[in-house]
C-alpha cells in the first residue's frame, strides 16, 4: 500500500461526507439562535457592569459548539479524538453574576442540538427559555436589601440618625457596630419602602453624623 492510498482511505473518504448545505443551515441557525441569546442577555442583565465581551462570546460559542457537533456526528473516530482534544483545554473566565452560568450553558446548549440536526427542538428551547428570562428578570420577587453605613461621633448623633433611618424605611436590622477613638460606625440592614434614597441625604445632615453609605447587595453604590 502507498502512501497515496493511505491519504486516500484515511482522507478523502472523509471529506466526501461533508456537505456544505447542511453546514450553512445549521451555521446560520446557530447565529440566528446566539443572536438570540445575546439580546436576551442585554435586555436582562442587572449586573453591576455589561460586559460586550461576555455577550459576543455567547455568539461564538453557539458557533463554534455547533461546528464541532457537525464534526463529530459524521466520523466516530474523530469524535474519539474530539474529546481527548478537549479534555486537555482549560478555561480561566471569571463569573461575575451566576446569571452568566446559565446564558453559557444556553449557548453551548443550543449548539449541541444544532449540530445534531435538531432544528425545531433547539428554536424552540430557546424561545421558551428567552420567554422566560424576560418574564422573570424584570420582576421583583421581593423587596432588594440594603446595607446602610453609618458613620457617627457620639452616642447621641447615633441614636437620632436610627430613629430618622427607621421611620423611613420598611425594616432596620443591625448587622454590625464598631467603636473606637474616632467615633461610632453602624452597619444596618434595611428594606426600603420605595425606591426614594433621599433619607440618605437627610442622614447625613444630621449633628454629629460624618458620613451615611447606602450599599446595594449586588454592589452598586446608591449613596
Amino acid at each position: 500500500m502507498t502512501f497515496n492510498d493511505i491519504f486516500k482511505s484515511s482522507f478523502l473518504q472523509n471529506i466526501t461526507e461533508f456537505s456544505v448545505v447542511d453546514t450553512i443551515i445549521g451555521m446560520a441557525f446557530a447565529l440566528a439562535i446566539g443572536l438570540f441569546i445575546f439580546v436576551v442577555y442585554k435586555k436582562t442583565f442587572a449586573g453591576v457592569m455589561y460586559s460586550s465581551g461576555f455577550a459576543m462570546a455567547l455568539v461564538g460559542l453557539a458557533l463554534v459548539t455547533t461546528l464541532v457537533i457537525m464534526a463529530v456526528t459524521s466520523n466516530v473516530v474523530l469524535s474519539l479524538g474530539m474529546v481527548g482534544a478537549l479534555s486537555i483545554v482549560r478555561f480561566r473566565a471569571a463569573i461575575k453574576e451566576p446569571l452568566e452560568i446559565v446564558y453559557l450553558f444556553w449557548s453551548i446548549a443550543a449548539g449541541i442540538v444544532i449540530g445534531a440536526g435538531m432544528l425545531p427542538l433547539a428554536v424552540i428551547g430557546s424561545a421558551l427559555i428567552g420567554c422566560i428570562l424576560f418574564l422573570f428578570s424584570n420582576r421583583n420577587i421581593h423587596e432588594k436589601p440594603y446595607i446602610l453605613i453609618l458613620n457617627c461621633s457620639d452616642e447621641k448623633a447615633e441614636i437620632q440618625a436610627m430613629e430618622l433611618a427607621k421611620a423611613e424605611v420598611a425594616r432596620f436590622v443591625v448587622k454590625a457596630k464598631t467603636v473606637n477613638a474616632s467615633g461610632i460606625e453602624l452597619t444596618a440592614e434595611i428594606r426600603m419602602k420605595s425606591g426614594e434614597t433621599d433619607f440618605v441625604n437627610r442622614l447625613n445632615g444630621i449633628a454629629g453624623v460624618n458620613g451615611a453609605t447606602l450599599v446595594s447587595y449586588n454592589g452598586e453604590y446608591m449613596s
